[in-house]
């Protein structure tokens, strides 16, 4: 794959944003997606959402980045594109908070309560203890788009290798065994796709922070 061709199967924030603009352009809006559903959808359990809820904090959060899309600017010296859509993914969160019902509160044990009353602060109120919650989803997040992408640079017997190696940590000799190939086979594909993974990062990093 030639550099150019990487450029345009990943694009920029800027190109991408741009693109979104055009909710006809489903091939970008399911690129939006795919990268980011899975760090909302986290952060919304880890803040105390239910399933349901999660699911739905990613449904509001795509439609209103869907709404701000045809008049919206991309400025990086205001402000990463991590934090606008950290701020967009915090209010809906909230609106989830507010959405539950007395009866619903009043079946939640009263320590509980105390709990998911304190983790309502926290979401409500743009705290420390919020931004390490996002940035660690995000962290992983960005490792595993990494990990996808160099998966398909990759024949998918060297992924399996890397994966049962690095991933799911099996000894050396056990995955040449189970994969018949040699020892320094299972090295070479461990340094391969691992270098392949920390470039995808690098530039994930670049485009997307």
């Amino acid at each position: 794959m030639t550099e150019n061709a990487e450029e345009q199967w990943l694009p920029t924030r800027q190109t991408l944003l741009s693109r979104l603009k055009n909710w006809d352009d489903q091939q970008s809006w399911q690129d939006f997606f795919n990268t980011y559903w899975r760090l909302i959808y986290n952060v919304g359990l880890h803040a105390g959402l239910t399933e349901t809820e999660a699911q739905e904090v990613v449904q509001e959060t795509i439609i209103t980045v869907a709404r701000q899309m045809p008049g919206f600017k991309y400025n990086g010296g205001r402000g990463s594109f991590k934090g606008w859509l950290l701020h967009t993914t915090r209010w809906r969160i909230q609106d989830q908070f507010r959405k539950r019902s007395p009866e619903f509160r009043a079946g939640v044990p009263e320590d509980e309560n105390d709990s998911r009353t304190a983790e309502i602060e926290q979401v409500a109120d743009p705290s420390d203890a919020v931004d390490v919650l996002w940035d660690e989803a995000w962290e992983r997040n960005l490792a595993n788009a990494a990990i996808e992408r160099a998966r398909l640079q990759v024949s998918p017997k060297e992924y399996h290798i890397f994966d049962l190696h690095v991933l799911r940590e099996w000894p050396v000799k056990r995955v040449a065994d189970k994969l018949r190939v040699t020892q320094a086979h299972v090295y070479y594909a461990k340094y391969k796709v691992g270098r392949l993974i920390q470039r995808e990062a690098k530039k994930l990093e670049a485009r997307m922070s």
